[in-house]
């Protein structure tokens, strides 16, 4: 029934598996990776004939996260799975970004990816797998894929590289890289790093270059086995070099002049007037809209690159290593915490860093468990920004990568929650944008918490490298332009300090470069992002003294444990009050860690008085002030510490001899207290006949001589 093939093979201390044949036999490919006991069902199908009208690749990679790979339910009403979470968002876009360029040209037909987890160890990243796994269902597929493609993650711990380090291991790493590439080429860099030098990030893609190549053989081996016949492409339509050169000979000089426009909207209008020409004069019978527009793409991208390469001037009058001006401002908006507007060229970004306490938290659901953050960033790109008019969505795909890669860039420097004890959310509005809005948002973010009084350990700022290369002739940009980027062949972008990288990202549309590009574009970098880091410096070079005034004042006090119930109250009662009462927030940690946080100092003042008078002990011999709460025939109930009462007996009311109780105190009234012990059962006995009611001054005592001269004389 089951015609399966299986290869297995050791890869960093570990056993990979993979399986075809069992399960999924309908999808064009299927693979079942294994890896340690992780495990992830990789699927690829594409459709038979292309899809007519397009002139891209319509790939689509669905990574997909079941809970009960972990031996979880679902949470929420539903108990399903729902919309795909960041981490599955973030792993599709990492699967997709390698294998797009290696498709082969002109394949057009729709392609769908799918790597769904089945299990999952809690020790290796599913991530791993299924970029492994789609490699793999790829290759036996018969899908015109130039793969196979491998990937790994790499560590970086006590100056050595660990090859994909388990969870605990990378706590403990200044490095967590993601790098996938054939056998002879990089093709994608996904990483975080600690203000790790250039040098030690290039020989971490190098080192894992090097060490996914195994897993390369092994697909090479299963697919010797069962690969299926490779499909036919279709080949060019046999008048394309023709009608190229008709659209060249129609709007080629248009198209020059139009790039040599500096200013991106005029640019932008020129170019559609000339493919409006274009269009108007070679579609016909023999070549659709579609052929036309391929060819028009071909023409530009030919122009921009014959001319970089051949003059060193880019489409803005650049030259390959110049960065666009800048301009930063902080304190934009005046309500906010912290904000900032950063503008570099024309791309722009305005972001604004908010301040809030624990209880703002982001609770996050991953199977690994359930997990709080405490630092969040998020990336918006409205229509706008490229002035165009379309409808409003959710964040996408792209939005969400943006955002992960900035704040993987800035969470090397953030503050721990012991020393600063904010939750911190960022949000980045891309108001223009022609090339890098990410890293314009790692710069905005950056300058709006220095603003909002955030110490980061430095300023952080980012730079996006592309590349031009034709055979043996390559040119490496500093601070693309939206252009260079979709006609170029890389975006390789960088971000960190003055004293090193915090995150690297890289996509290659080739099939690959080598070490030595990847060496200039680093260099290259660094000079830009000092540069940057020096512009910026001009608006703000350190976080502000103190937090915004507008920001809430969160003070840390500790309680012992065993008092935490009584802080708490049932059902929380008495947090409740305290909170409703002075205005204040306030979390409690199971360790006995309180933080109070109010934007007005009085309202947290109070808050954390009546916090410690909960929490105090009554001090034998101590005078307090108290109210009485509950009047007996034997005396009176006085609370006189927070939530603590005590009792006055009837004989420590007064000097004199007292018949009845409410002869000297009712229910309401304030008295002045001497703690005269406490029993073993917590019971408190106060004293008001010692203490002057009026002064709150302990009286003297008789002295002892005195008395007894008036006993004997008695």
């Amino acid at each position: 029934m089951f015609t399966v093939h299986k290869q297995e093979i050791e890869w960093a201390g570990k056993t990979l598996t993979m399986e075809t044949g069992h399960i999924a036999r309908q999808a064009d490919g299927a693979v079942m990776v294994t890896y340690g006991e992780t495990t992830v069902l990789c699927t690829a199908v594409a459709q038979k004939t292309p899809k007519a009208g397009i002139d891209f690749f319509p790939l689509t990679v669905n990574y997909q996260e079941k809970t009960f790979a972990a031996g979880k339910i679902p949470g929420g009403f539903f108990k399903r799975e729902g919309r795909p979470s960041e981490k599955e968002v973030l792993t599709s876009r990492l699967i997709d970004r390698p294998i797009r360029p290696l498709f082969a040209s002109g394949f057009k037909n729709e392609t769908q990816v799918i790597c769904t987890v089945l299990s999952h160890d809690l020790e290796n990243d599913p991530d791993v797998v299924a970029m492994v796994g789609a490699s793999a269902a790829l290759t036996i597929s018969g899908i015109p894929f130039m793969g196979p493609i491998g990937g790994a993650r790499v560590g970086y711990v006590d100056g050595e590289y660990i090859l994909n380090p388990t969870t605990d291991e990378l706590e403990g790493s200044e490095l967590d890289m993601f790098v996938a590439g054939t056998n002879d080429a990089v093709l994608m860099v996904e990483s975080e790093a600690k203000e790790l030098s250039e040098k030690i990030m290039l020989d971490a893609v190098m080192f894992a270059h090097r060490g996914f190549q195994p897993v390369i053989d092994a697909i090479v081996a299963l697919a010797e086995k069962c690969a299926k016949e490779a499909w036919d492409v279709a080949p060019p339509a046999p008048g394309i070099a023709a009608l190229k050169a008709r659209a060249m000979d129609a709007v080629g000089d248009d198209l020059r002049a139009a790039y040599g426009e500096t200013v991106k909207q005029a640019r932008v209008e020129k170019i559609t007037a000339a493919k409006s020409r274009a269009m108007d004069a070679l579609v016909d019978d023999d070549n659709d809209g579609g052929a036309v527009s391929g060819v028009f793409k071909s023409l530009e991208k030919d122009i921009v690159r014959g001319s970089i390469l051949d003059t060193g001037m880019r489409i803005d009058g650049r030259d390959t290593k110049t960065v666009r001006p800048i301009h930063s401002v902080v304190g934009y908006l005046p309500r906010s915490h912290g904000s900032a507007v950063f503008t570099r060229g024309e791309t722009q970004a305005l972001v604004v860093a908010t301040l809030g306490t624990g209880q703002d938290e982001q609770i996050i659901d991953a199977l690994e468990g359930e997990y709080r953050e405490h630092f969040m960033l998020h990336y918006n790109f409205p229509p706008y920004s490229v002035g165009e008019a379309s409808f409003l969505r959710s964040p996408g795909r792209r939005e969400i990568g943006h955002g992960k890669l900035a704040w993987r860039a800035l969470h090397a420097v953030m503050p721990s929650k012991e020393d600063f004890p904010y939750t911190i959310r960022i949000v980045s509005e891309i108001t223009e944008s022609n090339g890098s809005s990410s890293m314009a948002t790692v710069c905005g973010s950056s300058l709006a918490m220095m603003d909002a009084g955030v110490p980061l350990g430095r300023p952080v700022a980012g730079i996006a490298m592309g590349l031009i290369k034709e055979e043996d002739r390559f040119a490496v940009l500093s601070d693309i332009l939206g252009d260079e980027d979709h006609l170029g062949d890389m975006d390789f972008k960088v971000a960190g300090t003055d004293q090193g990288v915090t995150a690297l990202q890289m996509d290659i549309k080739i099939t690959g470069i080598t070490e030595e590009i990847m060496r200039v574009a680093l260099d290259q970098a660094s000079d830009g992002r000092k540069h940057i880091l020096g512009e910026m410096s001009k608006a703000l070079d350190s976080a502000r003294d103190g937090v915004s005034e507008n920001a809430p004042r969160i003070t840390t006090i500790s309680i012992p444990r065993d008092k935490i119930r009584e802080v708490i109250g049932t059902g929380g009662k008495v947090i409740r009050e305290i909170c409703e009462t002075t205005g204040a927030k306030i979390d409690i940690d199971d360790d006995g860690t309180i933080k109070v946080a109010a934007i007005d100092s009085e309202a947290g003042d109070r808050a954390i008085e009546w916090i410690r008078g909960i929490v105090a002990e009554p001090e034998v011999g101590v005078i307090y002030t108290g109210k009485v709460v509950k009047v007996v025939d034997f005396g009176a109930f006085v609370n006189f510490l927070g939530a603590r009462d005590g009792l006055v007996h009837i004989s420590e009311l007064a000097p004199n001899r007292v018949g009845k109780v409410t002869d000297v105190v009712n229910e309401g009234d304030s008295v002045k207290v001497k703690v005269l012990g406490v029993d073993d059962r917590g019971k408190v006995r106060l004293s008001m006949k010692v203490v002057d009611q009026e002064t709150g001054e302990e009286i003297s005592a008789e002295p002892k001589g005195d008395k007894e001269a008036a006993s004997t004389d008695a």
